[in-house]
């Protein structure tokens, strides 16, 4: 299985197990998450490419993953990709290339 398949169906299980566990904060968090990437004054492309310099300078792999699929459907080219995280890498310092080179390996991934 390759890597975006198997974090598509990781995420997806286990997202499935949080919402059946009913708790009320978390189905709150999840909306508001939804809710935070839908149209506003900013428009959803805006949003994901915030979505996704954020979560890589705070080295969450997993939050650059899902970014990185979600650019992926609305359209960003690699090179606007990999322009926004080399910003998000002179913000995060060298402390996030390793993330940058799993984002990388992700975006190929997603191409392939």
């Amino acid at each position: 299985m390759d890597i975006v398949s198997q974090f598509n169906d990781y995420r997806q299980r286990m997202n499935d197990k949080i919402t059946a566990s009913d708790n009320l904060i978390l189905k709150r968090i999840f909306n508001l998450d939804t809710n935070a990437y839908a149209p506003g004054a900013l428009d959803v492309k805006t949003k994901e490419l915030i979505g996704l310099t954020c979560s890589l300078v705070l080295r969450c792999d997993d939050c650059v993953k899902y970014h990185l699929g979600k650019c992926k459907e609305v359209g960003f080219t690699t090179e606007e990709v990999n322009e926004a995280m080399g910003v998000a890498t002179l913000v995060g310092g060298t402390i996030v290339i390793p993330h940058l080179r799993r984002a990388f390996e992700y975006w190929e991934a997603l191409h392939a």
